[in-house]
Order: C-alpha cells, then structure tokens, then sequence
C-alpha cells in the first residue's frame, strides 16, 4: 500500500476509525488480533509464552508503523500492544454518537496542548459528512463558537464541509446559527462556502446563504474572481443565470480591476449561454474589447466557435427549408427570459407585466407545445436562436471596434480572430466585420495579406466572393501584394490546407478543385499577374506545378487504380453477356434454329437488355483503358480526366442495371410455365447488385458530375 504497506494512510486526526479498521483487518489474517484485544491472555508456560511474545512484538510494530512516530511517542512506550490499541482509542475522539439518546460530554471534546486545534472538532466533522444533523446541533449546542472555527486542515469551516458534503439540511442550521460576516470565511484555497456552492450547483444552499448575507455575490476569492465568475468558469449553467441575476451589474464593469465582466462575457460564450452573453454585452459593450483573467477576448472566442453560426452547421434539405422558411427568431426571443432578484430567499421570479415580457411567455409556450409534438422542429428552432444571439453578439463587439487604435486592434488580436474566421468559413463573422467596420479591407496580417488573400489561401471561396460587392474598391483590393511579394495568382497557387482538400473524395478530385481555383483566379486578375515573380522567383504556374506534384502523383495513382477495378468489371459484364447471346433462355427450335420463346415479350426484354448491356460494358472498358492511357499532365485533371471517368462509371452503371434486367426475363421465360412464382423473389434479389453499386460508387459519379459541370466557385456579377 502506499504508506506502510498495512494500511493506505498513516494515522490523522481525522481518520481514526477508518484506519483502525483497516489495522484490524491486517491484525486477524495475521493470527494477531487476540494478542491486541485481550482475547489471548499472556500464557504462564516457557514454552508458550515465548510464541505470545513474538505475536505481542508483530502486533505492537504493526500499531507504530501505521499511527506514525509523532502519534506513536504521545501514547507512550509500553510494551504492551493491547496497551497501545487501548490508549489510541482514548487519545483520539470518537464519532459522535448517533441518535439523540446519546448525551455528550464537555470533555469529550477537550484537545490536550500541543495537539492541532482541528482535532477536537473530528465529532462535529463525521457528524456533517454522515448527514447527522441531530448531532451538529447537539455539537453546536455545546459549543456555539465551532461554526466559525476551523475544523479541518485545509482551514474549512463546518459551513464548507457541510456545502461539500451536500448536505443542505446542515447548511441551512449553520447559516441560521452564524453571523452575518461568518458566511464570508475563506478556507487555505481562498474559497468561500457560498463559492463552492456555486460550483456544485446546490441552489437551496446558495440561496440561504444570500438571504443572510447578499455582500457574499462580491466577495473574491483568491484568484480575485467572484462566485458568478467561478460558477462560469465550472460550466454551472443553471447557477451563472441564477447568480447573474442577484449580483450588483457594477461589478461587472469593463473597468474593473479584476476583470470580473470581461471573464464572465468570455465564459459564457464559450459555454454557449448567448442569450445572457448579449444581455451583459448590451449593457457594458466594452467588454467585448476588454481583456479577461486567462488573456482572451471575446471576439477571439467567436472566431473559434463555428459551431455557433449557420456557416458551421450541416442541416439535410427539408431541415435547412425549415430553418430559412418556416423559422422567425424575435428581437424578444434573442434577449432570453428575463429574471431578477427579489431580495429574499426564493430570490429569482420571472416578470411578466410588460407586453414584451408577455410576448415572451407566449413564444415560450408555443414551442415548448411545438417540441412535445415534433421534436425535431424544437432543436431547429434552438439552432436558429443560438445563431441568431450569436451574430448580435458580433454586432455588439464590431460596433466598438472603429473606436479603437491600432496599437489596441493589434492587443485584441483583431487580425489573428478574423484569420481563424476566415480558416472555419465563418461568413456571418465576415459579413458583419465588413458592415460595420468596412476599412478592414485594407487591413494586413504580419504576413501583409488581406482577408481577401487568406480566403484565397484557406480556400474559402464564399469569402472570397466578397469581393464582387467591393464596387470601385475591388480592383485595389485585387491588385495587393504579400511581403513575400505573391500575388493573389501566387497565392492560389499554394496547395489547399489538408483541412479542406480532405472534404473531396479522391486525389483527382481535389487536384481538379485546385485547377478550378487557379482558372477562375487567372480570369478575374490582370494578365500581367501570370508571368509576375514572387520572392523565390517561381510565376504562379511554376509555383503551383511545384506545390502540386505530390498531389499529382497521387491523383494518378487514385484514377489507375479506380479505372483498373472498374474496367475488370466491365470485362466480365461484357464476356457475360456476349456469351448469352448465343445461348439464350429456353434453347432453339432444332428444326429452324430459332429461339423457342422468340414471340414471347419477356424474350424481347431479355434480348434488349443483353445487347444494351454489351455495348455499355464494352464502352465502359474502352473509356476505362483511355483513362489507363492518359499522360497526367496537370490540365488534364480539370475536364479530360474527369469526363472519362464520369463515362465510364456510368455505362459501367448502366451495363449492371441492363444486366441484372437481363437475368431477371431469362428467369421469367425458363420458369413461367411451372414454377413462374419463383422468379418474383429472383426479380427483387437482382436489385441487390444495383442497390451496392449505387451505394458504393454512384455517390462518386454524382461528386463528379456536380464538381465538373455545376460547381461554380464565385458568384460573378452577370
């Protein structure tokens, strides 16, 4: 074990009872225990006396070792170890008795000088953790002063055991029997009772102790932040509102040392409590350009939650309808429930005496019916307002920014927040930081790019697309250069950060993504930009054939190995189905050489479907072979290689759907006859073929297709 071996701890003032249980534990699977308790009487035989004394000497060394030298020395040195065992039970206090049966006396608790001032309150201690509350009261009742003492070592007073313990009962008798300046004891970690109560969120216990003394919502601890901030800081939700809503507003100040506003706007945020974010922002805006205890601000906050705007949430089809169409979100609906505080101990009432506050409860009612019925409908609609809260929240901090200087912009590390905006594609932070701040166009990195050039670097195109609403600017905006002196065309030429080329199935694929941002870049810059020389003396093109050859290779090798698979399987299709030409279904007329079944219309199907089968399978390996074929230079991958594989892959489909219908009438004719029932579940396992490849490769065909043919990068004015 981690102390002696024999028991996990040495002997404390505060764990006797366990620790002797653990020795006597050892003590019986040692054979010793009867030498300790007296069961074992010191036996008069030579012979006898000697085995008693060797189990006397283990069971002493086993006491010393496990209570420690310092307590070891105060019990004395007798030899005796049912002597040792005897004196510990009567130097260390007892747990208090249980029930109200039991009477205490005064000396029960007396503590000899030299011992530790917390030892004689180990009664009162046990009493708390097991939830006695008879046996606080009676402790108390002896000794009135112990709610105010230190009872542990760690300095807690019995208010702090009790709140950690979670025994509110207690609480409430000890807040009743202390003084009002008690409650604002602090224990060795600088922490109030009141303050860990509000990292646990008992709100019965907080309430009492507010109700006696409402100065605790101000009192520090030592980390100089207060308890609405440290409940924020522990991610207690339902707490920081209840605390919000009591605490005095001035202290939560921008200008305040401490930082308290600042602290508790960052902590909200980044638990997603918008709604009492932008109800603080609103009344103290500063604080959104206000630094908080860990060094954050909060527009660095936002540009690292994508998760709080549309941009960064993936909704299906009939989800994003209603999100845009069926879902309003009220100016009354952003500011979330308004509470206050009534000054006693049910201290948070929800007002609804304003038209406003009655709307309020009218939208709440209404979606909390929505949500019993369509659950669905609920989630989409909290998305939207958390969205919502988040972009005025943008709005709040953006309106402060033109105030600032640049020394000040630099400080809240504007530059930095709009990069990592731009990196997770936040368009509603770009959007709303143009509006309302529109120089920032012209604002450069330490790398001396725009935001305008990082989009075309982090390859965020609807950013990029920005730049069409420019007017007169954007010739200017489209004309700067990088300290590495790279152009807008350099810069594309740069390989994608792995983030987004991940997006794109497939290494041609996404080689094809990077050529159609290089073209669409070439068409809109001058075409001077084509042959200019950045600092390593590389033009755009050479630039992008160096960073591209990696991917190049990789493209390559992705396109063969896909081709070879798929034309395998066009083979066999076609080898298939050029054989059942020749032996077709129900065999020939040995007189003419006809097919039996030649008037039959399931033969005309059968005879369709086969030849169409053969002649898409065929085209397919001959498609497949010339994208085996090609030479791989860089353009290719923009249309050749693309359009092939897009040919391919659907005669391939095709060739499997028409051969699959094939086999199904050549079932029918052989068994219409006998057993034409068979052939249904034939019919309908045929189309398990069809439905694995539509699920394993036409996803592909389709990414194709759209990536080729309908995907357009910007938004051009017409």
């Amino acid at each position: 074990m981690a102390f002696t071996g024999i028991v996990s701890d040495k002997l404390t003032e505060s764990n006797y009872e366990n620790w002797k249980e653990c020795l006597k534990s050892y003590l019986i699977s040692q054979g010793l225990w009867g030498v300790v308790s007296g069961d074992e009487k010191e036996p008069k035989e030579k012979t006898l006396k000697q085995d008693w004394v060797q189990k006397n000497a283990k069971a002493l060394h086993a006491i010393q070792i496990s209570c420690g030298a310092h307590t070891s020395a105060k019990v004395g040195g007798n030899e005796s170890a049912k002597y040792q065992w005897d004196r510990l039970a009567e130097k260390l206090p007892a747990p208090l008795p249980q029930g109200s049966g039991l009477l205490l006396k005064e000396d029960k608790f007396y503590c000899n000088a030299g011992e530790s001032n917390v030892f004689q309150y180990n009664a009162l201690y046990n009493a708390i953790e097991e939830g006695d509350s008879e046996a606080v009261k009676m402790f108390l009742d002896m000794k009135p002063n112990a709610v105010r003492e230190k009872i542990t070592l760690k300095d807690d007073t019995a208010l702090h055991v009790a709140v950690l313990a979670g025994k509110e009962e207690i609480v409430k008798e000890l807040v009743r029997r202390m003084e009002k300046e008690d409650l604002e004891l602090k224990n060795n970690m600088g922490e109030t009772a009141f303050s860990i109560a509000t990292i646990n969120e008992s709100e019965g216990m907080v309430k009492a102790m507010v109700a006696k003394n409402s100065n605790l919502l101000t009192v520090k601890n030592s980390y100089g932040t207060i308890p609405v901030v440290v409940a924020s800081l522990f991610s207690a939700r339902g707490m920081v509102r209840y605390l919000y809503s009591i605490t005095p507003k001035e202290i939560l100040q921008p200008d305040n040392e401490d930082r308290s506003g600042a602290t508790l706007l960052n902590t909200l945020i980044a638990d997603g409590i918008f709604d009492l974010a932008l109800r603080l922002l609103k009344k103290y805006p500063l604080l959104g350009v206000t630094e908080d205890i860990n060094r954050n601000y909060a527009i660095k906050l936002l540009a690292h939650k994508p998760s709080a705007f549309l941009s960064g949430k993936s909704f299906v089809f009939w989800k994003r309808w209603i999100y845009n169409s069926c879902i309003k979100i009220s100016n009354i609906e952003l500011e979330g429930e308004k509470i206050t505080y009534n000054g006693d101990e049910e201290s948070i009432i929800r007002i609804q005496r304003s038209p406003s506050d009655v709307r309020r409860s009218l939208s709440r009612t209404f979606w909390k019916l929505i949500s019993w019925f369509v659950p669905e409908v609920m989630l989409i609609h909290d998305a939207k307002l958390k969205h919502d809260q988040a972009v005025e929240l943008l709005k709040c901090i953006f309106k402060e920014i033109p105030r600032l200087n640049n020394e000040q912009l630099e400080k809240i590390g504007l530059d930095k927040a709009i990069y990592d905006a731009i990196k997770h594609g936040m368009i509603e932070f770009i959007d709303e930081i143009i509006k309302l701040y529109p120089e920032v166009i012209w604002r450069k990195d330490k790398k001396g790019r725009t935001l305008f050039a990082n989009a075309i670097v982090l390859r965020q195109e609807k950013i990029f697309n920005h730049v069409y609403n420019l007017g007169s600017k954007q010739r200017i905006t489209l004309l700067r250069h990088d300290i590495f002196r790279n152009n807008f065309l350099h810069l594309a030429a740069k390989l994608s950060p792995p983030s987004r080329l991940d997006r794109i199935s497939g290494a041609a694929l996404q080689m094809q993504r990077e050529l159609q941002w290089f073209e669409e870049l070439k068409e809109i810059l001058p075409p001077k930009f084509q042959e200019e020389l950045n600092e390593d003396n590389r033009t755009p093109s050479s630039l992008f054939s160096h960073e591209h050859k990696e991917l190049i290779k990789e493209g390559e090798k992705w396109m063969k190995n896909n081709a070879a698979s798929c034309m395998v399987v066009a083979t066999l299709i076609a080898a298939v189905m050029f054989t059942s030409a020749f032996t077709v279904p129900g065999g020939n007329d040995e007189k003419t050489g006809a097919p039996i079944f030649l008037k039959s219309n399931a033969f005309l199907v059968f005879v369709i479907a086969n030849s169409l089968s053969l002649f898409a399978s065929s085209t397919s390996v001959l498609v497949f072979l010339g994208v085996l074929t090609s030479h791989y230079a860089e353009s290719d991958f923009l249309k050749s290689l693309p359009l092939k594989s897009i040919l391919g892959l659907f005669t391939l489909f095709f060739s499997i759907v028409t051969m699959m219908i094939a086999f199904a009438s050549a079932i029918f004719i052989t068994l219409q006859k006998r057993l034409a029932w068979v052939s249904i579940p034939v019919m309908v396992l045929s189309t398990v073929p069809i439905a694995l490849f539509t699920l394993l490769q036409f996803p592909l065909l389709i990414e194709m297709l759209i990536s080729t043919f309908c995907y357009r990068l910007f938004d051009k004015p017409n």
